[in-house]
């Protein structure tokens, strides 16, 4: 989630504007962090604030909206230049505000630039020229007397999301990944710089003079810059050189965490070193103080670290961190403005340098500062002091009337109306009381598209929401845990690996499922997982776990291979053993006697393989052959051949 788009007032830091989660601009006083103005656009929800630019000193007002005035004495124009602050506003949907601080109303507005979000505007030291660049890969000139587009031109191939100007006003640098330095007369590009691996998100010159004052100076030749990017722990320092050869850093400074905002010094003189003050997501300040000559291989680490964090009372001993939103050196250069808290309601303190330690700490209790700014809020409300005996009148019912209590009675504490004995419902009991079944409410589309499952995650893995988790990590579907994957930001990779590791190490068929999870997030972000320098002890356990599991591979693949061939042979066994006994003797024998030859070879066939047992069988069937023959022979009438037949026998 990116950070507020907040910015300090060029004059002396006098002003802190900042927007918030809900779209209104909220404009406070440095000096006693009281609340001057809140604007609310008429599109901040649609149209929200991306981010603010603060115009430079001496700037001339837009034109407003109520046309021509009247004409001004001198002491009048001198008054309202000291107080003049002109604010720019980005939005999302391209177009720029122009808010006023002085009238606490919008001048103007600038349509007609960008067709998608704005990504940074920059005011150019020409009183009424503004700068900005955005997502339609564009950069635009704008005339704010006018409010018309002045000059547009294609900035990079993809979105830009960071500008600068030069401290002369002839150049502008220009970034998405790659930055680019231009020629704002030709519109041309002057150098190219290598940039970084993910989108730039801060550009700002260091010095106004070459180091190497012997040769003659062009206005841009041997100035230096410096680069930071979101997700990029490194923030870039470059030179700009005559040679084009040159594309690389020339040293970089390292932080704990993504740069949110980002302030310095701009050296002045080669002996004056530059004074960085860098604030991180992790709600920490590094300040660094080094002078820029030349290159330097190795990241310079941070002079002093600043934390703030409560004091821990209160019966709760542990102290919290309060997160540092952002940070501007003060013009005498040894004293830090420190915003802190929450972008509803900072607090904003005042802080003296001190470098010579390294880690500094500081505790402050958040609560009795806003309580003591709430106390001593002027109020208009005011209770008239009156008798008891006086009785005011009641209008409605003639002569009814009605005693006013005394202020005296009024702060004496009400008396507790809970019977003794009875306790106070819990808030979980009075959410139930409401009878809210979130399983009845039921997207249009059934099931949750892939981006509410990655904001889902998202959720669950900050809150630690282990229903959350269940719901979006026990997905089937390959394609919508690579969409999931794909769609979630990259500083809850970590976080989500982490949950990964936890939940392998559970139920096998919980890890089976986690295991796709891995392989998505690995395929889609080696990239990211690959720059990281705490990788090792980030995933340390998950690779351990995983080389465990590899480890006994190999043997249960054994067992699995024996442990098969048993299941096999027991289950062939049993199929053998149910199988029925088939009854091999014949149901039917058909035996052709066409011929008495064949019948006679028959016979002799089965004389010579008959055995001893068929001897008894053998005279039951001569008997019943002669009787048969007989029967034949006086039907057909063969009597007369008898006697040669039996001749012929003997």
């Amino acid at each position: 989630m990116a950070a507020p788009p907040c910015a300090f007032s060029s004059r002396g830091c006098r002003l802190f504007a900042a927007s918030g989660p809900d779209g209104r601009l909220r404009v406070w006083d440095t000096a006693g962090s009281r609340l001057q103005h809140e604007y609310v656009p008429s599109a901040h929800l649609s149209a929200a604030c991306t981010c603010l630019a603060w115009a430079p000193a001496g700037a001339r007002q837009p034109p407003g909206k109520d046309g021509p005035q009247r004409k001004k004495r001198k002491s009048e124009v001198a008054e309202v230049d000291k107080q003049l602050d002109i604010l720019a506003i980005g939005t999302a949907v391209g177009s720029i505000l122009l808010y006023s601080t002085v009238k606490g109303e919008l001048q103007s507005k600038l349509d007609g630039g960008h067709d998608s979000r704005v990504n940074c505007v920059r005011w150019h030291q020409d009183n009424c020229c503004l700068y900005s660049c955005s997502d339609d890969r564009h950069i635009v000139e704008w005339n704010t007397q006018t409010c018309k587009v002045k000059c547009k031109w294609k900035g990079d191939n993809s979105s830009v999301t960071c500008l600068c100007i030069s401290p002369d006003g002839k150049m502008l640098l220009s970034a998405g990944r790659t930055i680019k330095l231009w020629d704002l007369e030709t519109k041309e590009v002057y150098r190219h710089f290598t940039g970084h691996a993910t989108s730039v998100s801060s550009l700002m010159f260091t010095t106004v003079k070459p180091m190497n004052e012997s040769k003659p100076f062009d206005g841009i030749t041997g100035l230096y810059f410096l680069s930071g990017a979101i997700h990029d722990r490194l923030l870039n320092v470059w030179q700009i050189r005559s040679d084009r050869k040159e594309k690389n850093a020339v040293m970089s400074f390292t932080v704990t965490d993504e740069p949110t905002f980002v302030d310095l010094t701009v050296s002045e003189v080669k002996e004056e070193p530059v004074k960085l003050a860098v604030v991180c997501r992790d709600g920490q300040l590094h300040l660094f103080e080094h002078i820029l000559n030349g290159y330097c291989k190795k990241p310079l680490t941070s002079n002093c670290t600043i934390q703030i964090a409560t004091p821990g009372n209160d019966g709760d001993s542990t102290p919290k961190p309060v997160p540092i939103l952002a940070a501007a050196f003060c013009t005498d250069k040894q004293s830090l403005l420190l915003v802190y808290g929450n972008t509803l309601q900072p607090i904003i303190e005042k802080v003296s340098l001190n470098t010579s330690e390294s880690h500094i700490c500081l505790v402050r209790d958040i609560q009795k500062v806003l309580s003591l700014k709430t106390d001593a809020a002027l109020t208009k409300v005011k209770t008239p002091v009156v008798n008891s005996d006086t009785k005011v009148l009641v209008p409605g019912i003639p002569g009814h009337s009605t005693a006013v209590k005394t202020p005296a009675a009024g702060k004496e504490k009400k008396k507790n109306k809970r019977k003794p004995g009875e306790t106070e419902e819990s808030i979980e009991e009075r959410l139930g009381a409401l009878d809210i079944d979130v399983s009845k409410v039921k997207t249009p589309g059934g099931l949750p598209q892939t981006d509410s499952f990655a904001v889902l995650l998202v959720q669950g893995l900050e809150s630690n929401d282990a229903e959350i988790l269940n719901k979006v990590l026990n997905t089937r579907k390959e394609n919508i845990v690579k969409n999931t994957v794909a769609r979630m930001p990259i500083h809850a990779v970590i976080p989500l690996l982490h949950e990964l590791t936890k939940r392998l190490q559970g139920n096998p068929y919980s890890a089976s499922l986690m295991v796709r999870w891995l392989k998505s997030v690995f395929t889609l972000h080696a990239s990211y997982l690959s720059t990281l320098p705490d990788l090792i002890p980030q995933l340390g356990m998950l690779y351990q776990l995983m080389e465990s599991r590899v480890k006994t591979l190999q043997k249960l693949s054994r067992l699995h291979g024996r442990l098969f061939i048993l299941v096999t042979q027991v289950a062939a066994s049993q199929t053998v053993q149910e199988v029925p006994e088939v009854n091999q003797t014949a149901k039917l024998v058909y035996e052709d006697d066409s011929s008495e030859e064949e019948g006679s070879d028959d016979e002799m066939i089965a004389d010579k393989d008959s055995d001893e047992n068929w001897d008894e069988d053998e005279e039951k069937e001569e008997q019943s052959d002669e009787q048969d023959m007989t029967v034949e022979k006086e039907v057909n009438g063969d009597s007369d051949l008898e006697p040669e037949n039996e001749s012929e026998e003997e």
